[in-house]
């Protein structure tokens, strides 16, 4: 028999998606692919070459649990160059992917009876790992017509005693937006005041598009970095999403406490990946631009041909590589005598008649939106996009 906590746990949905859509590939179907949050360009060659190094000069056994002090120390460097901000290497943990610097993360600080802000739309496992460490997820809804703005005077309303966390994550998955500068400083003056740590996802850090400049909210003001945990890593910004290396920087009990459940579960992340992550923080970086050039592209044709199917609005990322469509206006239509009366059942119709995978806005906490990831090819989006368009088209 299951525990309860394992009965009661989803699967990741976009993991789902994307575990569909190569079922389907295998069959011989041409799907056109929306679903998967990794970039589609090759790891750089000189991080290649640093874990072909790694693997010939046999650095292949066990590394400390909480990685190397080299990847420590890039991190280090990597937070004082881009954000300014100065940590030690015992504030510093590398783990086995961004996931996990979370979930390690919320093991050690929440547990029953905490609670913890979530502004929706949000990335899909937060709650769910919220849940695991036995606390309670509070979802406050941001709006489109508001650019997805969390503010404190919203934050307070659900501000109690048993509030020990918010999560904040921006750019953001899945709808691309940013936090405004004034809105974080209200935000840490809360957490300081309340005595609430901030949780600040910032994977998305370097994808940035229309000369908006990422600030990390930990840099604003030295209080608000002793009440963050930034959590961060390689996956997105190098396009390494599977090498699995993610790093989390904080107060160092707090690392400490992450380093002892990771030392209890994963232990160390491979050796040779972490290798990989020093050549990746510390060598050239000149490839990102050029992911930027492509993702801009993508995102410009692809905001504007959804903007066109009647119906539909769409709202322009200014980070990551998601839009976040809205089709609530599609919804309550009919095809082939069902109704589509939810994202879940647009998605289906889409995936199995139209061999378009997306997935549904409800997981994100949105009903009646799909998240398309534009980290693919233009063929694809272009494919893709008449498919969607076809599909509303034929809605009755």
């Amino acid at each position: 028999m299951l525990s309860k906590r394992a009965s009661l746990l989803k699967p990741s949905p976009t993991l789902a998606i994307s575990a569909k859509e190569k079922e389907l590939k295998a069959k011989g179907i041409d799907i056109a692919g929306f679903g998967a949050g990794e970039p589609d360009f090759d790891t750089p060659d000189h991080i290649k070459q640093a874990a072909i190094k790694a693997i010939n000069d046999n650095f292949t056994r066990y590394t400390p649990a909480a990685g190397i002090d080299p990847l420590k120390d890039a991190v280090i460097e990597k937070f004082k160059r881009d954000n300014g901000l100065t940590y030690k290497r015992d504030e510093i943990i590398i783990s086995c992917g961004g996931k996990h610097s979370l979930y390690n993360l919320f093991q050690a600080i929440f547990q029953e009876g905490d609670e913890v802000i979530i502004p929706a739309p949000y990335w899909v496992s937060y709650p769910p790992m919220v849940e695991l460490a036995g606390a309670k997820p509070v979802i406050v809804e941001t709006q489109e017509d508001e650019d997805y703005q969390i503010t404190a005077q919203m934050v307070k309303k659900y501000i109690n005693k048993n509030t020990k966390g918010i999560v904040l994550n921006y750019p953001s998955n899945p709808v691309g937006s940013i936090f405004y500068r004034e809105n974080l400083e209200q935000i840490g003056k809360l957490a300081v005041e309340n005595n609430f740590y901030i949780i600040s996802d910032e994977i998305y850090e370097k994808l940035t598009y229309d000369d908006y400049t990422h600030v990390s909210i930990a840099s604003l003001d030295p209080a608000f970095k002793e009440k963050t945990i930034i959590c961060h890593g390689v996956a997105k910004t190098y396009a390494m999403t599977g090498w699995r290396i993610g790093f989390a920087a904080g107060q160092s009990s707090i690392i400490k406490a992450m380093g002892n459940i990771q030392s209890q579960s994963t232990s160390n992340p491979a050796s040779i990946s972490q290798m990989a992550a020093v050549a990746a923080l510390n060598g050239p970086q000149d490839s990102i631009a050029l992911m930027l050039e492509a993702f801009k592209k993508r995102r410009d044709y692809l905001v504007r041909e959804l903007k066109s199917i009647p119906g539909v609005t769409c709202y322009n990322p200014k980070g990551a590589f998601y839009v976040f469509p809205n089709f609530n206006n599609v919804l309550g239509k009919t095809y082939k005598g069902r109704v589509v009366d939810t994202s879940t059942a647009l998605t289906e119709i889409l995936l199995e008649d139209f061999h378009t995978a997306v997935v549904p806005g409800v997981e994100f906490g949105k009903e009646g939106y799909l998240r398309l990831s534009f980290a693919t090819s233009m063929e694809v989006i272009e494919k893709g996009v008449e498919r969607i368009k076809k599909a509303v088209a034929s809605f009755e």
